[in-house]
């Protein structure tokens, strides 16, 4: 039997995700790596100040779990006729108390931020800006960007690119954020294609998420230019430079064809749609952090990307965990009896 704390407990982490909050902070400790190690005049070590990381792990943990908490306050009531086990319709936490957590996860994002442009003065007003806009970004998404399909796929990596730039918004390797933005909207769109979400995604649907998606790198990299010609580029080849393939990317690079052959197999082994959907995105989700540690293998130091890598096993764990420990409230509770039809 489980006592009441740990009941609690539970409901307060299936309420926030937060299993898969290891995905956000990896994200953004890349960036902030990636940061240090474009600035540092000596060793990136010397130059790292583990506030900014704390600050931008708050940030992480803050904007992640509010979005989740928003999603289910939101869906209370389309969850209690789909997903009456979940923690609002079930009962087991009060909307009130809903309402309380996901505030304080917002007042945690907004003072990591803060603590973070404190901490990073070149690029502080920006973080913080970029901290509020993931989250009016996060809201539309919640209210009513996941109805529009389409649009609401691109928000999804729109948000995953917002949160990581809040590190380093002056991108000092454009090719981790850009990444981010493609894999988690492409993969939330192949999921939500193979669970056959409704409304069915269409030819249009397809080619709007692509298009999207074009535009917006197409976007991202003229500002890049631009900032870079208003900080001391003296041509075009000189801004355009770190656009150019080397070979600090071939790892990343083969991550990516890893990835491809690993949702292949998934789909290989689980031919039922939502089965595949729902691990083709489990996994997607978690291989982001392959893709930040490859980044920071390549361009900080292997010492830094296999620390990094290690929040993998911990995310890993952790949603193994939590669906172990849903069993066991499971088995502690009553059973419930129907009267049988006659």
């Amino acid at each position: 039997m489980l006592g009441p704390l740990s009941q609690r407990l539970l409901t307060l982490l299936q309420l926030t995700r937060m299993a898969l909050v290891f995905t956000a902070i990896s994200n953004g400790a890349c960036e902030v790596l990636l940061r240090v190690h474009d600035r540092a005049r000596d060793t990136y070590l010397a130059s790292l100040d583990p506030r900014a990381l704390a600050a931008m792990a708050a940030v992480s943990i803050g904007l992640y779990g509010f979005g989740m908490s928003l999603n289910d306050i939101i869906d209370r009531r389309r969850d209690s006729r789909i997903a009456a086990h979940r923690p609002l319709p079930s009962g087991r936490i009060r909307l009130s108390t809903a309402h309380a957590i996901c505030a304080c996860l917002a007042l945690l994002a907004g003072w990591g931020g803060a603590a973070y442009a404190h901490w990073t003065k070149e690029s502080g007003t920006l973080s913080l800006g970029l901290v509020i806009l993931t989250g009016l970004l996060i809201v539309f998404y919640d209210l009513a960007g996941k109805y529009l399909v389409a649009l609401g796929l691109v928000s999804l990596g729109m948000i995953r690119f917002l949160q990581a730039t809040i590190a380093a918004p002056n991108l000092p390797v454009i090719w981790h954020p850009l990444l981010l933005l493609g894999h988690v909207t492409i993969l939330s769109t192949v999921a939500y294609q193979w669970e056959q979400k409704r409304p069915p995604l269409t030819r249009k649907h397809w080619w709007t998420v692509l298009i999207s998606l074009a535009v917006l790198n197409l976007a991202v990299i003229g500002f890049y230019g631009d900032y870079q010609w208003r900080h001391g580029a003296q041509n075009l080849r000189e801004v355009f430079n770190d656009l150019q393939f080397n070979l600090k990317l071939a790892p990343v690079l083969l991550t990516i064809l890893v990835f491809i052959a690993l949702a292949y197999r998934v789909r290989l082994r689980n031919p039922v749609g939502a089965d595949a959907g729902q691990k083709l995105m489990l996994y997607g989700l978690l291989w982001l952090i392959v893709y930040d540690s490859a980044f920071v293998a390549s361009y900080v130091s292997l010492g830094a990307g296999a620390v990094l890598f290690c929040l993998m096993p911990i995310a890993w764990w952790s949603v193994q965990l939590m669906r172990w420990w849903s069993k066991v409230y499971s088995l502690s509770q009553r059973p419930v009896f129907q009267r049988a039809r006659t």
